[in-house]
């Protein structure tokens, strides 16, 4: 891997079997299908795209929740796509999981140091070590006083602080990878800004890789370097978080940011654009772009009959869409 380079994703596919009809048929839903990328190290990557389309299978696919159908994953130089699951202890160590919903994240017949404790134990830390790690976990999330916080259960803490848990219990192994699947879309708003930033906070002082899985568009500014838009289960759109925002160049990443809401009253009576329709089934998606049944720009013969290479418009700007392609292949 080249120098900086923490995560690499090469052509990674993770399709579910299902059996259909009275013959009990095999078809597959395609939930990740040819999906590559790079993480650096330190960096946070903002992973968006609406419900449904692979973003949160990719995630753990990623952290080898999911076995890959195929591709490959490539972890700080080691290939970790097939190895067994007794070796991945070793990976479980240097990688967290902060779940959407904290509650349904936490046994509840466990107290707060009893959780932290669990992953310790399962890595053969002492006792003595232990207790710092879970006291120094919980400082570092702001549940403090850590005595008040350490003999309550899930269900005796709020919705935030039960977040701030699970990020603790994500952290307390001192990790280089943290996937945050939607972390602030089941709190309210007043505490999603300091779970964010929280969030950030940690990820600077500890040089984190961050995947951070999210439908809102809104949020990613404040949070990433870089955001991958995704859709029916391929990552259609790269690039720098300002880049993006200021010049969306798929049609889909377009559609997501006029998607926004604006606070201004001015723009009350404007009527935003949504593509028509709905996401494609993954077991049967369409042929060519995946987006083309809802694109108002699709080439009639091309977008519908080839799948878009991916092609790099500006400095680290890839996108796979036949508007572009067909540029970038015109001028070579």
């Amino acid at each position: 891997m080249k120098n900086g380079e923490l995560l690499k994703v090469i052509n990674l596919c993770k399709w579910f079997e299902i059996r259909r009809g009275f013959l009990r048929r095999t078809a597959y839903v395609k939930a990740v299908d040819n999906v590559s990328f790079v993480l650096r190290k330190g960096e946070a990557i903002s992973l968006v795209g609406e419900s449904g389309c692979g973003k949160t299978t990719l995630g753990k696919t990623v952290l080898r929740l999911y076995e890959p159908t195929s591709g490959r994953i490539i972890f700080d130089g080691k290939d970790i796509t097939h190895i067994k699951h007794g070796d991945l202890k070793f990976y479980r160590r240097e990688t967290g999981l902060v779940q959407q919903d904290p509650y349904g994240a936490l046994p509840p017949f466990m107290s707060v140091k009893s959780i932290l404790e669990e992953p310790l134990k399962i890595h053969g830390i002492s006792k003595d070590d232990r207790e710092k790690m879970i006291y120094n976990a919980l400082e570092e999330v702001k549940l403090t006083p850590v005595e008040d916080f350490l003999g309550k259960f899930p269900h005796m803490l709020s919705g935030g602080q039960q977040q701030r848990l699970v990020i603790a219990r994500a952290i307390i192994l001192r990790p280089k990878l943290i996937v945050a699947d939607e972390p602030v879309s089941m709190l309210d708003a007043s505490v999603r800004v300091e779970i964010l930033t929280l969030l950030r906070e940690i990820q600077a002082r500890h040089n984190l890789s961050v995947i951070y899985i999210t439908h809102d568009l809104s949020t990613t500014r404040y949070f990433s370097e870089r955001i991958f838009i995704m859709y029916a289960g391929k990552i259609v759109e790269k690039a720098y978080t300002k880049d993006l925002l200021r010049e969306p160049l798929h049609p889909y990443t377009q559609v997501l940011l006029n998607a926004i809401p604006d606070p201004d009253p001015k723009n009350r009576f404007i009527i935003r654009e949504i593509p028509p329709g709905e996401p494609p089934n993954l077991v049967n998606p369409p042929p060519g772009c995946r987006f083309h049944p809802r694109c108002k720009h699709r080439i009639k013969g091309l977008c519908d009959v080839e799948e878009p290479p991916e092609v790099e418009v500006e400095r680290e700007h890839y996108v796979k869409c036949w508007l572009y392609a067909q540029k970038v292949k015109g001028s070579l």
